[in-house]
């Protein structure tokens, strides 16, 4: 992984985004009720919530937030974050029982004060956050195990699976990803989980390794719903496990390989390519090109640390029949201000990510230690959704924290974007609605050093709000299903 820069993104417009569906359900009627709740920049107000305000017929402000249900974009599966290592560690291992039940139902949990991630991701083998390097199958320098004799999950089961099937306990909706950062060494040009390429003539049985891990955590009771290839397939860490995989390996190793061998098994794992930084769509786009691979491809996958989260949009448009995912971005000592995070993580990850196609989103470490740890090599400051003291169990909700919750409280796994205004003056906005029951949600941003006055119009009704400088506003209504 490498560092965001927080630099201001431009969103388009939703009228420059191309709907999924048209047609408008009846909009909120006069005197309807809207909850808001508000994180500020200045930290007095964190997910809190505001006096109610009532949609009416008064004129609209200067800038004005237009909601139209009626064009509709994705379906999300939901926000939350990696389960890496070091947090399973953590959780499991420096939390006492009432501590860890706690803090995962805050985490996992539909409750009013439960954050309701409903999207994970996994690492298959370690990362930098780990406290060792491992695979499931690794061999002495210079031995190979090409029948996979050796696999085993058998790494995972002290800490990860027991925090996942909890997690899963309480929020079963939960969808879980998986990455490698690197193929056992034995099969790999450097025979070492660091740097290297994967040798053409271990493409085969990477597939089935990579098989053999769905197929243990199945047994496990934990199905994975999505696989990537590699994480950051152009990035080869000099001190932390990693594999270089151009668009050239991935084609011939999803067509020729992975994806025949999950459709012979049977298993609707869906695979998702790139898993890398926005700077570099040409790689995704290189990789789809390849028809025989692109058949197996459900989606391409993103990270924050370079580039412009528009790039999301430039290669949906080129293979509209592919999804949009967004998997990996961390916070840091780099930006500790609040101020300053906050709009930056919601601008580009909560609404940028989505306006731009995404389906779930995702955070980097669910929980690190006072250290930024544990750790073995990579990232020496990152920050995790919260932060977990290491001799007390105590917990710390950082920016990520506040920043996710303004989603993942409020929108639900199954509804669907829909149309709102954005980019005006500082104020991007993303809405949602929930088929089920006709809530409607609009999550907004202010990233302006001044308050930002606004109106918000649903069906000719409208409702205005002042929100403060760096700050960010959910506001939930009902309309009629």
């Amino acid at each position: 992984m490498r560092r965001p820069v927080a630099a201001t993104i431009a969103l388009l417009c939703a009228g420059l985004l191309t709907a999924c569906g048209t047609g408008a359900p009846p909009g909120p009627a006069a005197g309807a009720a809207v909850q808001a709740w508000i994180t500020t920049g200045d930290q007095s107000r964190l997910l809190a919530r505001a006096p109610d305000l009532a949609f009416g017929s008064q004129p609209a402000q200067a800038l004005d937030i237009v909601v139209d249900a009626g064009q509709r974009y994705q379906t999300m599966v939901g926000f939350g974050a990696s389960i890496t290592d070091a947090s399973a560690w953590l959780i499991q291992q420096r939390m006492s029982a009432g501590q860890r039940q706690a803090l995962l139902e805050e985490l996992f949990g539909r409750g009013p004060q439960g954050l309701g991630f409903d999207f994970a991701r996994l690492t298959i083998g370690a990362s930098d956050f780990s406290r060792q390097h491992y695979s499931f199958d690794d061999m002495p320098r210079g031995q190979t195990d090409p029948g996979l004799a050796r696999f085993s999950i058998e790494p995972n089961r002290a800490e990860l699976l027991p925090v996942l099937k909890a997690a899963r306990a309480i929020n079963p909706q939960l969808q879980v990803m998986a990455s490698p950062w690197s193929a056992p060494g034995w099969m790999k040009t450097s025979d070492s989980l660091i740097q290297g390429a994967l040798k053409p003539e271990m493409y085969g049985v990477f597939a089935e390794y990579l098989l053999r891990y769905v197929q243990a955590y199945a047994a496990e009771g934990v199905p994975i719903f999505a696989l990537t290839l590699q994480n950051e397939p152009h990035f080869e860490p000099p001190d932390y496990p990693g594999m270089r995989l151009d668009p050239a390996a991935r084609a011939a190793l999803i067509g020729q390989h992975l994806g025949p061998l999950l459709q012979s098994h049977g298993l609707k794992t869906q695979l998702f390519d790139w898993d890398h930084n926005w700077d570099e769509p040409q790689s995704p786009l290189a990789m789809l090109g390849d028809a025989q691979a692109r058949g197996f491809v459900q989606g391409v996958a993103w990270h924050c640390y370079a580039g412009d989260v528009a790039a999301q949009g430039r290669v949906h448009d080129a293979y509209p029949d592919k999804e949009v995912w967004f998997t990996e971005c961390s916070g840091g000592e780099w930006a500790p201000r609040f101020d300053e995070s906050l709009p930056w993580l919601t601008r580009n990850l909560i609404i940028g990510a989505t306006r731009h196609w995404a389906r779930g989103v995702l955070m980097w470490n669910l929980a690190l230690d006072e250290n930024h740890g544990p750790h073995l090599g990579g990232c020496k400051d990152c920050r995790g959704v919260v932060t977990i003291d290491s001799k007390t169990g105590a917990v710390t909700r950082n920016i990520e924290y506040y920043a996710f919750g303004h989603a993942s409280r409020f929108v639900r796994q199954g509804a669907q974007r829909i149309a709102s205004s954005s980019g005006m003056d500082g104020l991007d906005s993303v809405a949602f609605r929930h088929a089920d029951d006709g809530r409607e949600v609009l999550i907004v941003c202010n990233s302006a050093a001044q308050p930002r006055r606004f109106s918000v119009t649903a069906q000719g009704q409208r409702f205005a709000y002042e929100l403060p400088a760096s700050s960010v506003a959910t506001f939930v209504w009902q309309a009629p299903r």
